[in-house]
Formats: structure tokens, C-alpha cells, sequence
């Protein structure tokens, strides 16, 4: 009788009533330790319909409203730890990141992972995060990065309902630190440029004669196709990069990096010369001389002709993308708009160029003078 007066309620024994429910798609039932008495059977009806709201909201927990129960094991949660959490993280985030992403990220995850493996994913506190990485002997801004990664992985996992909370959300950690130097900016001088490309011939030739000009990162110019080049106009398109981490095509390193560049007279001709090499392969413009194919990377290019070229030439060592920094150099220390700079390089901003080469921008000298004439020579002269 009971059970018809309250759905999904009935005596189960002279000591137990019984609730029926459904929990993920399955049909459970559970005792609750009651007589079925008129009075308990409408407690039962109560418990139950709280559970049926704690189910509809999400917030159900079954091994801590029934602890006894056999079902309470086959639906309790997956206990992560924060190694599998983290590499199955890590493999779902791949197909999303390009190739060079996924590589820092995965170096990332590998440092916590070497830390904190072993730790179940929800009890991470913020105390441990904090004790490790202050002990840590690295830049603020590699511990940024750790935490970048590390606070986004756990909001994905907060979000799948594994933790319940994100413990270093909105928490960053800085230490004091020597303020920043420039970075690694060593352009090539008029003379080692000359000294290079003399030393150089054909399509190496050609592309370092491109590089020099045009301010494209190395990965920028091994992706560089005829298609992208409009020689009526005089424009190049840089829509692609290709870097060692991927050997495949990917966006440029940034937004502001997908943009047209002036092709400049020098560029112009090397780029003409270039065409008896790989133009009617309707693809990549540069090529390794050695094996008539695209080049997979920037780090074939260095151990196959850069460092080798450079001995030759006599010129001191820098990386391929001082060419880079040497185009940069070269604009603004001739005094072209910074802005015009700024865009040719795909910087995000003209900061980020003002930032990066300060040194090579142009003053006139006699610096405050000319708001000293203008505001301030008349109270000078008036002795104010």
C-alpha cells in the first residue's frame, strides 16, 4: 500500500524500505534501515526525492549517500592521479595545438609530472604548487609558463567534474629577479652580409639574399610558396610557417605574423634567380640544394649549409635567424617608419619592435632640447 501512495517506494522487509531510482541510465535500488511504517515510508519518499534532485543537478555523490552499497564502487568517480590526468590531458589537447604548442606543453607536463605523478589529481593543493616552484632555479618566465599550463589542465578537469575546485586559479607566482637584458640581437654587419652572400652561390644564394631582406623568421621562408609571391605588385604573402617541432605546415608564430611584406629590389632579383631552381614545381621556393627538396626545418638548414657557409666566409657564428634581427636593424637604423617596421616583421604591436631594438632607432642628439625651446627657455630667461 505504501508504495502506491509514494512512487518508487515500497517495504523491502519488516526492518528495510526500499527506494527504486535511476542513476546514468541504470535502474538501481537501495535499502534504507526503516520499518516500513506509514510515517517512514513518507521519510523514505523524501530521501528519495532527494536524491532524484541531487541526480537532476548534478551533485549526486553515491558512495557518500549510500556508503554501504554494492553500486557505490561502480559509480564512484575515476580516481586520477595527476600523471594519468595529466597524459590523457595532454593527448586530447594534441589535435587542437599545433605541433610546436604541443612539444613546450609536453615538456611541461612532464616536469609536474616528474613532481607530483603519483598525487591523486584532487587533492593538489595550491601549498604544493607554490612549495615546488619556489624552489625551482628558472626565469619568471618559464615558471609562468608551468603555471599557464599546469591552471589550464586543471580547469579543464574542475569543468569535467574530477576536482572541485581549480587551486591555482587566478594565482601566479613571481620572484625578484635582475631586471631583463636584451635578448640574443646580434644583426650582421654591411660587411659580413657582403661577406656571406659573395661566399655564397645558386639557390643558397638566393634564399640568404631573401632572408636578409625581408625580416622573415626561417620557419616563415621554408613555407614560402610561388604562390605567395606577387611580383607585379612586388608583395609577399606569409601565411604559414613551417618549424622543426611539426615538419608540417602551421599558422605563423602569431596573429600579427600572417601578414604582406614589400618585396624590396634585392629580394626581387634573388627571387627571380630563384626560379630556374624549383618554379616549375609550382610549391616551395627554397629547396635543399642537396636532395631537390623542400627543407623540413631550420635546423637541416643550419647543419647544412649556414654553419658550413659561415666558416667559409670567415663571418662569426649566429643562428639563422639573426637575419632576422639584421633586417630590423638595417630598416630602422636607415631611418624607416617605425610603424612600417613593425609590420613587415609581424610584431603585434610597434612596443614589441621599440622593445626588441631600441638601439638601432635613430635619435637626433640634444635630446629634451627641443621641449626646452618650446615650454621652457622663457622662464629660463625670466628666472621663473
Amino acid at each position: 500500500m505504501g508504495g502506491n501512495k509514494y512512487p518508487g517506494v515500497r517495504a523491502a522487509s519488516e526492518s528495510s524500505i526500499e527506494i527504486d531510482f535511476y542513476y546514468n541510465g541504470q535502474r538501481c535500488r537501495e535499502r534504507i534501515n526503516l520499518k516500513p511504517t506509514p510515517a517512514n515510508l513518507k521519510k523514505a519518499s523524501q530521501h528519495r526525492a532527494a536524491v532524484l534532485n541531487a541526480i537532476d543537478n548534478g551533485s549526486f555523490d553515491y558512495s557518500y549517500t549510500f556508503p554501504r552499497s554494492k553500486n557505490a564502487d561502480k559509480f564512484a568517480p575515476t580516481q586520477y592521479t595527476v600523471k594519468s590526468y595529466l597524459t590523457e590531458w595532454l593527448a586530447n589537447k594534441r589535435p587542437t595545438i599545433k605541433a610546436s604548442t604541443y612539444k613546450d606543453y609536453s615538456k611541461t607536463i612532464n616536469l609536474i609530472i616528474q613532481q607530483f605523478g603519483s598525487k591523486l589529481l584532487g587533492t593538489l593543493t595550491r601549498g604544493d604548487v607554490r612549495t615546488w616552484i619556489a624552489n625551482m632555479s628558472c626565469s619568471n618566465k618559464r615558471l609562468s609558463n608551468i603555471l599557464s599550463t599546469l591552471r589550464t589542465a586543471l580547469e579543464d578537469a574542475q569543468r569535467d567534474g574530477l576536482t572541485p575546485d581549480n587551486p591555482i586559479y587566478n594565482w601566479t607566482y613571481r620572484r625578484n629577479e635582475a631586471p631583463k637584458t636584451i635578448g640574443y640581437v646580434e644583426p650582421f654587419t654591411k660587411e659580413e652580409q657582403e661577406l656571406i652572400v659573395s661566399t655564397a652561390t645558386g639557390q643558397i644564394r638566393n634564399q640568404i639574399i631573401t632572408s636578409f631582406w625581408t625580416g622573415m623568421r626561417p620557419s616563415e621562408l621554408i613555407a614560402l610558396e610561388w604562390a605567395d609571391i606577387d611580383f607585379d605588385n612586388k608583395k609577399i604573402q606569409v601565411t604559414k610557417a613551417i618549424t622543426d617541432a611539426s615538419r608540417m605546415e602551421e599558422t605563423t608564430k602569431t596573429k600579427a605574423g600572417t601578414r604582406e611584406i614589400d618585396m624590396l629590389p634585392p629580394v626581387e632579383q634573388a627571387l627571380k634567380d630563384q626560379k630556374q631552381y624549383t618554379l616549375l614545381q609550382k610549391s616551395k621556393v627554397f629547396h635543399n640544394p642537396l636532395t631537390s627538396k623542400p627543407w623540413d626545418g631550420s635546423q637541416q638548414i643550419r647543419k647544412t649549409c649556414w654553419t658550413p657557409l659561415l666558416k667559409k666566409a670567415g663571418v662569426k657564428y649566429r643562428n639563422p635567424y639573426q637575419t632576422r634581427h639584421t633586417y630590423a636593424s638595417m630598416m630602422l637604423s636607415a631611418g624607416e617608419q617605425l610603424a612600417w617596421v613593425s609590420t613587415q616583421m609581424g610584431h603585434s604591436n610597434v612596443l614589441v619592435t621599440i622593445n626588441t631594438y631600441a638601439r638601432w632607432i635613430p635619435g637626433d642628439g640634444g635630446q629634451g632640447s627641443k621641449a626646452l625651446k618650446m615650454f621652457g627657455m622663457d622662464m629660463v630667461i625670466n628666472g621663473k
